[in-house]
């Protein structure tokens, strides 16, 4: 669904209370929007089959479990076509690391988000792994030094 005014009221105050408690039982939910429970199931699955929502997660925090780096990467490929492009995200599909990777517009091709324990892993990544893919001829790394804000998804 591209188009959010489709949904009502009710439909937008669901969406913004899973957004924050994904664990919400169906009885709390429908307190939260003014619904019993089986209106509520009946609309989230409504939601699902539309596509408005795409699955449930935890949020992990990557620190608690050792992984204490991320690192911005921007990467060039030395030609723009089907192939290559095809050929570069195969290859990111397989790396653990590349937590997030986004085709680009303007200078740079893709921009990902690389999750590591150590710099000295990142730096095996980078140097052992992300260097050998065919087709990569720039990449530039930024770290970040803390999160300002965290949404997760964006909802009406």
């Amino acid at each position: 669904m591209k188009d959010s005014s489709k949904l009502n009221e009710i439909d937008r105050r669901i969406l913004r209370k899973i957004a924050s408690d994904g664990r919400i039982s169906a009885q709390s939910l429908g307190d939260a929007v003014g619904l019993s429970a089986t209106p509520v199931a009946r609309r989230l699955r409504k939601l699902e089959e539309i596509g408005v929502i795409t699955g449930y997660a935890a949020t992990i925090n990557e620190v608690a479990l050792g992984f204490e780096v991320s690192v911005f990467v921007s990467v060039k490929l030395d030609r723009q076509i089907d192939d290559a492009l095809s050929t570069f995200e195969a290859a990111i599909k397989g790396f653990p690391e590349v937590v997030d990777c986004w085709l680009m517009t303007g200078s740079r091709d893709y921009l990902m988000r690389v999750v590591t324990r150590t710099m000295a892993e990142f730096e095996q990544f980078l140097v052992g792994r992300l260097t050998k893919v065919k087709g990569v001829s720039e990449i530039e790394s930024s770290i970040p030094l803390r999160r300002v804000k965290s949404a997760g998804s964006r909802t009406p």
